[in-house]
Order: structure tokens, then sequence, then C-alpha cells
């Protein structure tokens, strides 16, 4: 018989598992309890429930529940409670970080703190993540109870659950309701699966979106989607966070993939949904998409939704796109695991920074610059490491440590034979604006993309999508990175002993004045419109007036305010929304300050290109064939191709930005090619003729 604290003891009546204790007064159970092993499992502890004399509600439903745990990480725990009827609601989970147990803890809706505010070993009473009286919902009560628990970081220690209860009375809490939304509702139903970390599982996805200006409602006919879908949760620290992302794939019956335009975005099967629970602001994503977006990149698209999971309301999420190789995505040439040599082996392939494994990446062979001996590691993305054939794996690997050769080479600024041969500058220099920008020390040693097209289409390597900026645009404790006054440079992570390592390839290309002086006069050019802070405060409060409804319920639902709620923050923490958002813009303004004063390199004119700068260009396929094609970022540009002895051997004027020039006929071998303008300033390429 589990004894319970002393305050308890004046409102709780204990009983055996099978007896009830009258209708009007409350009623415990006692539950099951036994070892929690460590190998990731789920393991569940029962309480019959009998001789409860009505459904579940308000007026008699649970009240509260106690348990005692033995668990010396008490982060490690996910724990969950499932009704009879098969609903099922999460207690905790990812709380108390590497704290000893649960001890006396009880959770209960009218307790004056969340769980998540506590400490272990969590002795006491306290609110639990879900609502607890989503199980009052009118519904048998009698019959079997389950706990649901779960270690979540499998083969490092073990635990055991000693002893648990439920108490129903008379003063339990009713279901938290959403009766309308002015944004899409998103409705899935698992019927009755937990949603696994993967592989995915079959469920029911419904969206109701009646238009701008309308409300959209938990009982209107789906008009957006209705239909299977396979979803799974994803993230690594997000998904431990209460608040769930999740990966959504739209589906017919038989499980294949079923392409859809959801909320006016370009059809696919690829979905995410990102939770809102590290983000108070509700917009650090959003704004950063739209920002790279803004500069002429692909950055995925957003619509912001509501969502209910089996009916019990979820919050405000970012329904977004997954970062894939599709026309309308990242725009590169479709590679079949068949096409092994030729133009078709040169691409495209999306490779990226992240966590890795054996199978799916490669070891650099080069050190960070300013790290030597740290490994850097590059992850197969597109194609999937179980798909690439092995000809495509080489091709890649050799194109990367080909540009990291020259980029570390003695010549690594020749225009011709250093890193421009092979990088795409235009896109690393928007990917570090919008980065760092927002202090993102993510951006630069995980979820960080890059990719390459066919050499035909060009072949450079560039730089994105921007993905992940929930740990961004704040002050948060890492490293120097803590600074209140909008200091730091985020790409110098490596400088803090990360747990991935950046490649550091910025460190090296800010030692070429040509790339930092393009750099400053990019950063200038955008400070007048895109990166101006009318604009960015018209962007933020354009969010801000989408969600101004929505985040009321989604902030009663998740009671965070004030609290750290995942990323570190190191300031006086909001108390609302309102108070949140003015203080991301107070940030942004001193971040915008202090790159003014920091930006590298030098810019002379006030239009963002400097006096007599040397034109931007690309040449490719190089090495050429029949055609080369020559695009530069301006339309007055003369085009002279030079052979060995200096004799101009082709000549033209670039029509539109680019052009071609018939190569077919010429002798094989190296030629210069020289682009210059009408301003005098002119810059050279190296270009190899092949038979």
């Amino acid at each position: 018989m589990r004894t319970f604290p002393a305050h308890l003891l004046d409102t709780l009546l204990t009983c055996t598992a099978l007896l009830a204790c009258g209708t009007t007064t409350a009623q415990t159970f006692q539950g099951t309890g036994g070892p929690i092993p460590d190998d990731g499992t789920t393991v569940e502890f029962t309480v019959e429930v009998g001789g409860l004399a009505q459904p579940l509600q308000a007026d008699q439903g649970l009240e509260r529940i106690c348990l005692d745990i033995l668990h010396p990480w008490s982060s490690d725990m996910d724990v969950k409670l499932v009704n009879p009827a098969g609903m099922m609601i999460d207690l905790f989970g990812g709380v108390g970080g590497d704290g000893d147990h649960f001890t006396g803890t009880c959770l209960s809706e009218d307790a004056p703190i969340t769980i998540a505010q506590a400490s272990a070993p969590f002795t006491g009473t306290f609110r639990p993540m879900s609502p607890l009286g989503n199980v009052n919902n009118g519904t048998n009560g009698n019959g079997t109870w389950r706990l649901r628990i779960r270690d979540t970081y499998p083969f490092a220690d073990a635990g055991s659950l000693v002893n648990w209860s439920l108490t129903f009375g008379p003063n339990a809490p009713g279901p938290f309701t959403l009766e309308s939304t002015d944004l899409p509702l998103v409705m899935l139903e698992t019927n009755g699966q937990e949603i696994p970390d993967g592989p995915k599982v079959q469920a029911m996805m419904h969206i109701v979106h009646n238009g701008p200006g309308s409300l959209n409602h938990p009982q209107d006919l789906p008009n957006e989607y209705t239909g299977h879908i396979g979803i799974q949760r994803r993230g690594n620290f997000s998904n431990i966070l209460p608040q769930k992302p999740y990966n959504v794939e739209t589906r017919f019956a038989d499980g294949s993939n079923r392409n859809v335009s959801l909320l006016d975005m370009p059809a696919e099967n690829d979905w995410i949904l990102l939770a809102g629970y590290n983000d108070k602001s509700l917009m650090r994503n959003a704004l950063a998409f739209e920002l790279f977006r803004a500069m002429g990149h692909y950055a995925p698209r957003i619509r912001m939704t509501e969502v209910m999971l089996n009916g019990q309301y979820q919050g405000i999420y970012l329904l977004t796109e997954r970062i894939k190789r599709d026309n309308g995505r990242v725009n590169i040439a479709t590679l079949n695991p068949f096409e092994n040599s030729g133009d078709d082996l040169t691409g495209g392939y999306i490779f990226k920074v992240d966590y890795y494994n054996a199978s799916d990446s490669w070891t650099s062979p080069f050190s960070p610059l300013d790290h030597p001996g740290e490994q850097v590691h590059f992850v197969h993305y597109y194609p999937e490491a179980d798909i690439i054939s092995p000809e495509q794996r080489e091709y890649l690997r050799s194109v990367v440590t080909g540009f990291e050769t020259a980029l570390y080479g003695d010549a690594f600024a020749d225009p011709g034979t250093g890193y421009r041969a092979w990088l795409h500058t235009g896109s690393f220099i928007d990917y570090f604006l919008v980065n760092e920008l927002a202090r993102n020390v993510d951006g630069f040693k995980k979820s960080r993309f890059f990719h390459k097209d066919k050499d035909s289409n060009g072949g450079l390597i560039k730089s994105g999508p921007v993905w992940d900026f929930d740990w961004a645009w704040m002050n948060i404790q890492e490293c120097y990175f803590g600074a209140t006054d909008g200091s730091g440079w985020s790409h110098r992570i490596n400088d803090c002993d990360p747990d991935i390592n950046s490649p550091g390839w910025v460190i090296r290309l800010l030692q070429d004045p040509a790339f930092a002086n393009e750099l400053h006069c990019r950063y200038t050019e955008l400070r007048q419109n895109v990166l101006s802070e009318a604009h960015l405060e018209q962007a933020m409060d354009s969010i801000a007036a989408v969600v101004a409804q929505a985040q009321q319920r989604h902030f009663t639902r998740w009671p965070i305010w004030g609290l750290n709620s995942g990323t570190p923050e190191i300031w006086p923490l909001a108390q609302s929304y309102s108070e949140e958002v003015q203080r991301l813009k107070n940030w942004v303004g001193l971040r915008l300050q202090w790159l003014d004063a920091n930006m590298p390199g030098t810019c002379t004119s006030t239009t963002g290109l400097p006096v007599a700068e040397a034109p931007r260009v690309r040449a490719f396929p190089n090495p050429a064939r029949d055609l080369l094609r020559v695009e530069v970022d301006r339309p007055d540009a003369r085009l002279e191709l030079l052979d060995a002895t200096g004799r101009i051997v082709l000549q033209s004027r670039v029509a539109d930005y680019d052009t071609s020039l018939p190569v077919g006929a010429l002798a094989t071998g190296a030629y210069m090619l020289r682009i210059s303008s009408q301003d005098g300033s002119y810059t050279t390429l190296r270009i190899v003729v092949e038979p």
C-alpha cells in the first residue's frame, strides 16, 4: 500500500485495486510496479479500476496520479498514462536533467507549477505535461489503466517503478477543448498507436482550412486534405521536449507516396510538423526561412497551423516542407542508382554536416583550419545512404575533397584554379549572413546543408537550404555566445568544442580579401532592404499577427512563460507573448549594430558593389567540349577567350547576364577566359577544352 504525503490524507481515501469506495468521495487504486529496462523498450504497469458509478467527467473523474520511480538520470524517463478506452496522455518526459528519482511525486491539474519547472527528485505535487482532464471525456473509467514507461537513453542505466496509484473524485478537471481556430487545423489520428521515433506508422490526417477570415472547427468536414499518412517523431534534442515534432508522409491506402499540395504549397509527399515548444516567439524558423528566400534562394515554405492528435489539442505547429530534391524544392537533377558515368554522375547531390554513423557518411581528409586534428564528417542526404551507388559515393567525396584541396592550397584565392572553381560564393555569403544575423551556432555545425547540380547545369557546390533556428535569435549558455550585447561569431563554433565539428570553410574564405569585400558589399546592399530593421520588424509583426489568437491557446496548453523551455537562455525570460516578441526585436537591433561594426571586408559603393569590382562569373562545364556557358553578374560584360600565346580565339558580349561560347572547333588544351566590364574591371578564368 502506498503511503501518501501528509497533506493529502484529509482528501484521499485509499482503496484496494478492486474495491470501490463510493461515488462522491475520492477513490484511490494501487497499481503494479517493477523494473524499467535500459534497452529502449516500452514497459507497461497496470491498475484495475472498478466500481466507478458514472463515466469520467469533471464532477467525478481522474483527479490525481502519484508514483515513485528509482532512476539515476531522471530526464531519461518518458511516462504516459493510457485509460481503458485507449486514450493516452503524456505525463512527463525529459525533465530533471541528470537528477535522481521521482520520490513522492504526484500529478494534478490544480498544482501551482508544472513538473518541467521542478527539480529531481520531484517530491510534491505538480501539473503534468498534458492536461490530466483529457481522460475525463465521458468514457467509462472502469477497467485496466496502464502506466507506459520508456527509458529514452538505452544501454546506460536501468531503473524501477516502486509503486503508483490513481485517485478519482468530484474535483476532477475537464478536458482541454479547442472550439475553433483562425489557423488551418490539422487533425491526426493514430488508432491508438504511439508515434515512434521510426519507422513511420500508418495513420490518418485531416486538414480543415475554410479560408482567410473564416474559423475552422474540429467538427468541420476536412476540405484541404483527408487521407492516409505515415508519421514518426523527428529531431534529436527537440524529440525529448513535451511538444513533439513529426515527419509526415502523405500516402495512399496501400502505403505508396501520394503527392499533394497542402495549403498552397507545391505538391509533394514529405512534410514536417515543427513544434513551437522551444521557440516562444513562434517565429524563429519562419523568419530565417523567409530571409533566405528573399535573398533569392530556396528555403522551406511554412504555414502556421494548430494541431490535434487523437482528439487532444497539441498547440501551434509549423507545417513545412522537408528539404528534398524536387523541382519545387531543391531544384537539382534527379540522380538514379544506375547513373554512374559522364555528366549523369556529376549530380545532383545533397549532403550535410550533422549527426552521422559509419554507413551514411565519409570523413574529410582535412581538419578545420583553426583546429588541426579535429575530424569533419559529411553525411549523404540525396541520394540517401542506402540508395547511393559506390560510384556516386566516390564521386561526391572526390568533388568535396577537390574543393577542400583548392581551398587549403597556397593559390586558394586564384579565380581560375582556387575555391571559386568549385564553390558558388553567392550562396555561401547569403547563408553566412542569415545564420550570423540569427547568431545560429547550429547553422555551422549541424543541420548544415549543401547541394550540387550536374556539371552541365553549373556543377558548383552551393550552400543551403537554411534549417534549424530554434536555438538562434537569442542569448544562450554556449561558449562566448552567451553575450547579451548581440556580439560573437557563430561560424567560430569550433572554438566551443561542439559535439559535431564545423568544416570551418568560412574561416579560410574570409582570408581572401575579395571574398571578404564581396561579403561586406552584399551585407551593405541587403541592409537597405531585406536586412533593414524596418523590414525585419515588419516580418516579425506579420508573424505575430497570424498567431495572435492561437498563441493564447498554445501557451495555455504549454504554460512555459518564465521557463527555459529547452534552449538554455541567459537573459530575463518573458512573461507574455507580446513581451517575447518585443524582446526578440530588441535583440535583433543589438545584433545588427554589432554586425554593422564588425562585418569583415570593405565596400566603397553604397549600391553594394565596390568601385571597379571585378565581375562575378561562372563558366561551365569546365572542362568543356561543345559549348561553354558563361554567367556574369552584369549585362555589359565582354568575353574574350585567349589561347596559350595570348591570341583571342573567341569573343562575345553577354546577353541578359549569360551567353554560350562555341568551343567545339578549338584545339584541345588550356585557354584563358577574360571577362571585362565597361568600368575597366575584369577577371580571368582558366578553361580547358576536351576533345
